[in-house]
């Protein structure tokens, strides 16, 4: 009986994946050499994609009931093991991060994709701190990214301020404008919560690409200064007063690079200390009283007000980092590069390596960033790889691939909690 539910689930699965790979995947218009289009099918592209929606389905029935439960098992052993797995994994990707540049047959390429992975750690540990932590759902954690960017931008440009100086006051601004979007939003909550910090996120875009005075519309602004390494430019010529020249190096374009890698890499580290610093501490608490339960929260008499904005602010100070450094990195910054799927994709990231999670925001960060760039051959199958993986871990994991945490306080000996045993299911 169980057998014949299942296919029958999966059967019409395979005829809703068939309505939609059908006009998606099956057919296909191409430029012909006359200029023309013209229309290409692909049936058996279609056909294998519907075979595997039919049999990843069936097995997915079968494993896990129709009613979609996993068969009740207990959850002490995994989350012991996924424990010990935390561990080990954080000084394993620590002592990598700060080796890699010296790994033989490591490129330019992978530094920069070891730089791209590390601004998106550092973004998903500063959106974890509001939604991880406080349990603030924000859709316009982009809009932070981008006051940071700017502020380093305009700043360097009419200021003629440094980089070092510019870093931490793009952080202020950033937190400043963290604040203004915390105080319109102490009322709302889930949904209505999402929809407002989605349209803070694109008034800031629009803003950015409207005034054209200020920001240069959707030119954006080029020229951005480069940092130095404590007043030593790093340039191609060589000579006295340079990076190669007062270190005695050949003059190299990877140098800036592996400066500008290490950067991010101590941006994040400090990203990840002040909120483990943070968590520890009364604020950290009243965060994840705030998110298990705000009406119990109250009766406690936190201060639900100065939590909350003390989460956005925070938040959006670790944005306003990143968008300083991406702005120096790239010399280059338009609104094109702070649309909401940024925003979408660092969200996924913390959801993805699960709420609260500092070392699974960087697993998934490492995962969805890094692995997007490797398998970028694949071309139009990247993303439906990408999507299709996405969907696997969530149904095995549906709290992230690190559900478990250890209690930041506790009256006895600490044990790890798994996120099935807690109100909102965060871990």
């Amino acid at each position: 009986m169980r057998l014949q539910l299942a296919l029958k689930d999966a059967l019409v699965g395979a005829v809703v994946a068939a309505l939609l790979f059908v006009p998606l995947v099956a057919l296909r218009t191409d430029v012909g050499s006359t200029g023309a289009l013209t229309l290409r099918y692909r049936w058996t592209d279609a056909a294998i994609l519907i075979g595997l929606v039919f049999i990843g389905r069936l097995a997915l029935v079968l494993w896990m009931g129709r009613d979609g439960l996993r068969p009740s098992t207990s959850a002490g052993p995994w989350t012991l093991r996924l424990q010990r797995l935390g561990k080990l994994a954080a000084p394993a990707f620590l002592a990598v991060a700060l080796v890699l540049p010296a790994i033989p047959g490591i490129d330019r390429y992978w530094l920069d994709l070891g730089i791209l992975v590390l601004t998106y750690v550092m973004l998903g540990w500063g959106l974890n701190i509001v939604v991880g932590l406080a349990g603030l759902l924000d859709l316009g954690y982009v809009a932070f990214y981008a006051v940071g960017a700017y502020s380093y931008a305009l700043l360097a440009q009419y200021f003629g301020l440094s980089f070092w100086v510019c870093l931490p006051l793009a952080g202020v601004l950033a937190a400043f404008w963290g604040i203004l979007l915390g105080f319109p939003v102490l009322r709302l909550r889930g949904d209505y919560l999402a929809i407002v910090t989605l349209a803070f996120g694109e008034i800031i875009r629009v803003v950015l690409l409207n005034w054209v005075s200020l920001t240069g519309g959707p030119n954006g602004i080029s020229g951005i200064p480069r940092p130095s390494f404590f007043g030593l430019p790093f340039s191609m010529a060589g000579g006295e007063g340079t990076f190669a020249g007062f270190f005695g190096l050949e003059p190299s374009s990877t140098h800036r690079v592996i400066f500008l890698y290490y950067l991010i890499l101590a941006l994040a580290l400090l990203t990840n200390w002040v909120t483990i610093r943070l968590r520890r501490q009364p604020l950290g608490r009243a965060w994840e009283a705030l998110r298990e339960d705000e009406i119990a929260c109250r009766a406690l008499g936190i201060n639900v007000t100065v939590t909350k904005l003390t989460a956005f602010a925070l938040g959006a100070m670790f944005g306003g980092f990143a968008g300083a450094f991406f702005a120096t990195r790239q010399a280059f910054i338009s609104p094109e590069s702070f649309t909401f799927i940024e925003s979408a994709i660092i969200l996924a990231i913390v959801v993805l390596g699960g709420l609260g999670s500092q070392i699974g925001v960087a697993i998934a960060a490492l995962a969805l960033i890094g692995g997007t760039e490797i398998f970028r051959d694949l071309q139009e199958w990247r993303m439906l790889v990408f999507g299709g993986a996405m969907v696997v871990i969530m149904v095995l994991r549906p709290r992230g691939l690190v559900g478990t945490r250890t209690p930041s306080i506790a009256l006895g000996k600490r044990r790890a909690i798994d996120g099935k045993l807690v109100g909102e299911g965060h871990g």
